[in-house]
């Protein structure tokens, strides 16, 4: 149930181990994307949806009712937040009661969508009872978090351990047999909520300490310092320490978005998290810190803001991926277009993107353009920017403070050391 990021690979996984798998998205389009192979996939995973769509395996379908012929049923739709930074829990809702709708005697249901501490038996375990089907002896229901790394080679689904949260021992048993060979090692933990906690845990980590690598970066600059090298240096040591990088803010569903289901979930209890909420305050605002960096880079060189030409290099949420969900780049492009600037952006993965009530296009050849002022948003591999390096190349504004662009590093400017975490 739901074919995005998340439930694509799962299906191929679960279709590369031997079963048959029925897609089922509410998307024509995203069901016509994948028939022709038009999805932002790994090569690994392309292949894998190659083979598995010249077979009789695996079958697309926006038809709910489908839930009924399955053994298990896996669901994997996503969990934003609303305007006011508050759960969006509209297709999780809808997804779950489908699948309850549906479900049948025997049957696996398996959670893999984000959401706060109780989903599962709130949307699945109650609802299931209320059916008259008893979890644990009629139906089996586990709470299983995806963890799905875009564009990520190094962690592929198959190889990164996975947690496993069962409504009861068979269930806990079923759901670990069924995801086995999706991942490089399955553990189970005592019940759902022990998942669902450990799920919030893992992003909001992330969360504070990119908020945390930024603000420490800022003070780098403010001594006259390189961050990164200072990042690199106390990466040295083999405990205590793990490595977060400076960037332009976080993007994507995850980090942007699970921490917020922890901070409303505790405040319906009066119970507060400072530190947490602070960062993410901290990431929120970072968009905004770029814009006015490029806006003072500007001022520098006597440039007014309604008169300047802004490109932003990359607007995907991290490298290697055509993802824009909750990506800073949008709110810098939408800032520095409030304040006057003409905005283009170069990235290939993504031809065309709405900003406010415009809609730019891929700048495809961004050499043979002048411009006032370049940011180093998000480096995908495939571009080049060695043009940046000539001498009557325009000033570039890095949001990930990696330091003078040289030639060298201009031809491998996503580089980062293999142990570092993505600050996006």
């Amino acid at each position: 149930m739901g074919l995005g990021y998340v439930g694509l690979p799962t299906a191929l996984a679960l279709c590369d181990a031997g079963a048959t798998v029925l897609g089922v998205d509410s998307s024509p389009d995203r069901l016509r994307d994948i028939a022709r192979g038009a999805v932002d996939l790994l090569p690994l995973h392309h292949a894998q949806l190659a083979c598995a769509s010249a077979g009789d395996r695996f079958r697309l379908t926006p038809d709910t009712t489908a839930v009924r012929d399955a053994d298990a049923v896996v669901i994997c739709v996503p969990t934003p937040v609303d305007a006011r930074r508050e759960p969006d829990l509209t297709a999780l809702s809808s997804a779950c009661a489908s699948v309850v709708e549906h479900a049948v005697p025997g049957q696996l249901i398996v959670l893999t969508s984000t959401s706060y501490v109780g989903t599962t038996r709130d949307l699945l375990v109650e609802p299931l009872r209320a059916r008259g089907l008893t979890v644990d002896e009629d139906v089996y229901v586990a709470f299983a978090p995806e963890r799905i790394d875009p564009g990520n080679e190094r962690h592929t689904p198959e190889r990164t351990p996975r947690l496993v949260g069962g409504a009861g021992p068979r269930s806990s048993r079923a759901a670990a047999d069924l995801l086995a060979p999706t991942a490089s090692v399955v553990r189970t933990v005592p019940d759902p909520e022990t998942a669902e906690m450990a799920k919030l845990w893992e992003n909001t980590y992330r969360a504070v300490n990119i908020a945390l690598a930024n603000e420490l970066a800022d003070a780098c600059l403010s001594l006259g310092l390189a961050p990164v090298p200072v990042i690199e240096a106390a990466a040295t040591k083999p405990y205590g320490f793990m490595p977060f990088y400076p960037g332009p803010g976080v993007g994507g569903h995850c980090i942007p978005c699970d921490p917020h289901y922890l901070l409303w979930q505790l405040g319906k209890v009066r119970q507060q998290a400072p530190l947490v909420a602070t960062a993410l305050a901290a990431n929120n605002g970072r968009p905004a810190r770029i814009t006015e960096r490029a806006l003072d880079l500007l001022a520098a060189s006597a440039v007014p803001a309604r008169d300047a030409r802004v490109l932003l290099i990359g607007v995907a949420y991290k490298e290697g991926v055509a993802d824009v969900r909750e990506s800073p780049a949008l709110a810098i492009l939408a800032g520095l277009a409030e304040a006057g600037a003409h905005v283009a952006y170069c990235d290939p993965l993504v031809p065309s993107l709405r900003v406010g009530a415009d809609v730019l296009h891929h700048v495809a050849d961004p050499h043979s353009r002048p411009w006032d002022l370049v940011v180093l948003n998000t480096v995908h591999p495939v571009h080049d920017l060695t043009w940046l390096c000539a001498d009557d190349a325009p000033a570039v504004l890095d949001t990930r403070q990696r330091g003078p662009l040289t030639k060298v590093a201009a031809r491998a400017a996503t580089g980062v050391p293999p142990t570092a975490e993505a600050t996006a």
